[in-house]
C-alpha cells in the first residue's frame, strides 16, 4: 500500500484527507443523480429546460466570482477554509434531503441550492487543490494529484450506480441525506490532521489588488500561460463526453440508455485507470509530457469518432479516458510545482476557473455541431482542436534556433 503508486499515502495527514474524499466524491455523484431525478420529477413536461437551467446555475458563481476563490485560498489557512466550506455544503445537501422526504421541495428550491452549492465550490476548489502540497510536499504532489482524480473517478462509477437503486428503493429524498452525512467523514479528516506536519505557508495579508497581482504573476510566466491555453482547448472542446456519448450512443448506434451508461462507465474506467498509471509514472511532470498526453488525447479522441461500430467505440473510450487523466494530472501538478507558496491560492483558482468554467462555453458549441453535421463530426472535432493546439503551441515555443530543423524535418516528410 506504500509502494510507489500509493506512496502519498505514507503522510498521515493525507491519509485521513483521502480517506474523507472518497466518502464524500461517492455521496457527491450520489446526489448528481438524485438532483436531476428529483428536477425532472418537479418540473414534468419542462423537465430538460430546467435541468439546464439548474446545470448553469450550478457553474454560474464559477463564471462570476471563479477567481475570487483563488484570493481566499491564499488569504487564509486552507485547512479552516475547507472545514467551512464542506459544512457549507453538508447542510445544503441536509436542508435539499428534509425539503424532498417532507414532500416540500418545489423546483426553485433546487435552483437556489444549486447556485449556493456552486458559491462553496468557488472557494473549496482552489482551497482543496493547493492545500495538497501543504499536506504531501512539492515530492509527492503530482503522485497526491493522480490518487485524488482516481478517487474522484472510482466515485463516479460507484456512486451513480448506488443512487439508482436507493432512488428505486426509498426515493430522492434519503440519497441527499446520505450525502450529507458523508460530509462527516471529511470534517473528521481534516480535524484529526496534526498541524504540526503540515507545510503552511504565511497567510497572505488582506490588501488591495490581490487579484489582479495574480493575473500579472501568471502573464508574466510562459509555462503556466502554455498549460492555461493547452487546458482551455481540451476543456472547452474535448471534455464534453457527457454530451457526445449520449448523442453517438442514441442518434448513430441507436442504442438504449443502459448502453448509454455503459459508455460513460468505459470513460470512467479509463479515467480510473489513468489516475493510477499517473500515481506510478509521473513524478516531475514536463511540458512535454503534458503536450504528447494532450496530443495523444485529440488522437484518440478522433478515433473514437471514427469507429464503424459500437463496441469499437467502447473499447476506445478507455485509452481515451487514460490519455485524458493523464494530461490532467500532469497540467494540474505543473501549475502547482512551479510557483510561489503565497500565489499557488490565486494560480490554482485561475487553473480551475479555466478547468471548469470553459466546459459550460465549448458545450453549446459542440451540442450545435452535433445537430448540424452529426455527433461524429462533433467528437472528431473535439478531438482535432487539440490537435492542432499542441501543434500551434509547441512551434511557437519551441527554441529559435530548433526552428530550422524542425522545418527540414517537416520538408522530408513532404
Amino acid at each position: 500500500m506504500t509502494g510507489g503508486m500509493f506512496r502519498s499515502l505514507r503522510v498521515r495527514n493525507y491519509r485521513y484527507f483521502a480517506a474523507g474524499q472518497i466518502v464524500s466524491n461517492t455521496g457527491t455523484w450520489m446526489q448528481r443523480v438524485a438532483q436531476d431525478w428529483l428536477v425532472l420529477e418537479l418540473a414534468g413536461r419542462n423537465g430538460g429546460t430546467a435541468l439546464g437551467i439548474t446545470t448553469g446555475l450550478q457553474f454560474l458563481p464559477l463564471l462570476l466570482f471563479g477567481l475570487w476563490g483563488g484570493v481566499i485560498a491564499d488569504r487564509y489557512p486552507k485547512r479552516r477554509v475547507l472545514m467551512i466550506t464542506q459544512v457549507a455544503m453538508g447542510v445544503l445537501a441536509l436542508v435539499l434531503g428534509l425539503l424532498t422526504v417532507a414532500g416540500a421541495a418545489r423546483v426553485w428550491h433546487v435552483y437556489v441550492l444549486a447556485f449556493a452549492l456552486g458559491l462553496a465550490t468557488v472557494v473549496d476548489n482552489p482551497t482543496r487543490q493547493s492545500f495538497v502540497v501543504e499536506m504531501v510536499g512539492k515530492r509527492d504532489l503530482p503522485n497526491a494529484i493522480a490518487l485524488n482524480s482516481a478517487s474522484f473517478n472510482g466515485a463516479r462509477m460507484l456512486g451513480p450506480a448506488v443512487a439508482g437503486l436507493l432512488i428505486a428503493w426509498l426515493g430522492t429524498g434519503p440519497v441527499f441525506l446520505v450525502n450529507a452525512a458523508s460530509y462527516v467523514a471529511v470534517l473528521f479528516g481534516l480535524y484529526a490532521m496534526r498541524e504540526s506536519e503540515l507545510t503552511v505557508p504565511e497567510p497572505v495579508k488582506r490588501a488591495r489588488g490581490q487579484l489582479r497581482e495574480g493575473l500579472r504573476y501568471v502573464r508574466g510566466r510562459r509555462d503556466l500561460m502554455l498549460v492555461l491555453a493547452l487546458v482551455a482547448f481540451v476543456a472547452t472542446f474535448g471534455m464534453n463526453f457527457q454530451l457526445t456519448i449520449a448523442l453517438v450512443s442514441k442518434e448513430v448506434f441507436r442504442t438504449d440508455a443502459s448502453s448509454f451508461g455503459l459508455a460513460s462507465s468505459m470513460l470512467a474506467l479509463g479515467a480510473l485507470a489513468g489516475a493510477l498509471l499517473a500515481a506510478r509514472r509521473v513524478t516531475r511532470p514536463r511540458l512535454r509530457l503534458l503536450m504528447a498526453a494532450a496530443l495523444l488525447f485529440g488522437l484518440l479522441e478522433v478515433a473514437t469518432g471514427l469507429m464503424p461500430t459500437y463496441w469499437a467505440f467502447l473499447v476506445l473510450l478507455v485509452p481515451t479516458g487514460i490519455a485524458l487523466m493523464t494530461f490532467n494530472t500532469a497540467a494540474n501538478a505543473t501549475m502547482q510545482l512551479g510557483v510561489a507558496p503565497e500565489m499557488r491560492g490565486r494560480v490554482m483558482g485561475l487553473y480551475m476557473f479555466v478547468f471548469l468554467g470553459t466546459n459550460p462555453l465549448g458545450a453549446p458549441l459542440v451540442g450545435w455541431m452535433a445537430e448540424e453535421f452529426g455527433p461524429r463530426a462533433a467528437i472528431v472535432v473535439g478531438g482535432l482542436v487539440p490537435v492542432a493546439a499542441v501543434l500551434v503551441l509547441g512551434a511557437l515555443t519551441a527554441p529559435r534556433d530548433r526552428l530550422p530543423a524542425l522545418r527540414r524535418r517537416l520538408l522530408r516528410l513532404g
